[in-house]
């Protein structure tokens, strides 16, 4: 059987990720093990014989009898093959998100999704610059975040060296709150948002997220298609937004708990529209109501129209409350 056939390809690919979340070297019997955790049966022995192949690719090197790590190569290797089992992969993120959301209203504490970006430190100043008009002009989700330097952790996410990490809150902050009032939500799509005269006007891009393997924000931000800065300062211009739908008969629920983490400095509701009825541009299910979000990127994109370099995590974990602090304050 040749090498790249697909079932090949797919063990390969399945071994290479029990590997990259090893810092040690694994061996045949482990990786045979935690293959059939996932449903692929591979005995010790077949397990060796696809060593050796991706020993011979350079995906992996062999350490003594202690079994194998992972190289750079191999790291590559999985994050750009089989790009089918991708689709649908931000959809599936933000359900885990929400889920993971365990933010108590009342008691002001527990763990709500974020976004890390990580910023050249030689930069860092003028970013905050740069943003802090459009945190003032509420163009955010919320205007808590976390700042980390080299070397420290956000979220568990280590900050690389020679940047500094800031830790912004996601829009999934509404699906998490949304989901622990037993209200189902929808994430339909991430889309670029048209303002005029300091309103929505219409969506001008939209990518569903169901059929997706990248996060929409990343993509419209690498590809410079935003203008928040001149939002903030003019209003009009471009923005990251989030359309969702949820039940037409959870609204006044809804209204409530967006209300309730309004009080808690967590927002990112821009609008909310009526029952089958379009918003901006997009239609809206029967029986559903249409949400739109703020993107808790904008601030991020403005930096980067402004020309400062940024590596973006749409989405990244979730965070401790207590642990962000007002971005006045860093």
């Amino acid at each position: 059987m040749g090498f790249e056939t697909q079932d090949v390809e797919r063990k390969t690919i399945a071994i290479l990720r029990i590997l990259s979340q090893s810092s040690e070297p694994v061996g045949a019997r482990i990786i045979s093990h935690e293959l059939g955790e996932h449903g692929i049966e591979l005995t010790e022995r077949a397990v060796r014989y696809h060593l050796k192949l991706m020993d011979e690719r350079g995906f992996t090197e062999s350490v003594g009898r202690d079994g194998r790590l992972i190289t750079q190569q191999g790291l590559e290797e999985l994050e750009s093959a089989l790009v089918g089992d991708k689709v649908g992969l931000v959809a599936s993120k933000i359900e885990l998100l929400a889920y993971q959301t365990e933010f108590d209203v009342n008691r002001h504490r527990g763990k709500i999704p974020v976004n890390i970006s990580f910023f050249p430190e030689r930069q860092f100043k003028k970013a905050i610059e740069v943003m802090r008009r459009v945190f003032q002009a509420g163009i955010c989700v919320s205007d808590l975040v976390a700042v980390a330097r080299q070397g420290e952790e956000l979220g568990g996410i280590i900050v690389p060296q020679g940047r500094i990490g800031l830790a912004t809150v996601c829009s999934v902050i509404i699906n998490g709150a949304l989901l622990k009032a037993g209200i189902p939500m929808d994430s339909r799509f991430g889309g670029i948002l048209q303002i005029r005269n300091n309103k929505p006007l219409r969506f001008v891009e939209l990518i569903q997220y169901s059929g997706s393997s990248l996060d929409p924000s990343e993509i419209y931000i690498a590809s410079r298609m935003t203008s928040v800065g001149q939002v903030a300062r003019e209003g009009q211009g471009r923005i990251l937004a989030n359309f969702r739908e949820i039940p037409a008969a959870c609204q006044p629920l809804a209204e409530k708990v967006v209300a309730r983490l309004e009080e808690t400095k967590l927002g990112g509701v821009l609008m909310m529209g009526e029952v089958s009825k379009p918003l901006c541009a997009v239609p809206v299910e029967l029986n559903k109501i249409g949400i739109i979000l703020t993107g808790g990127l904008n601030p991020v994109a403005a930096a980067v129209e402004s020309g400062i370099e940024v590596d973006n995590h749409a989405m990244s974990t979730v965070m401790e409350y207590r642990r962000l602090t007002e971005f006045q304050d860093i």
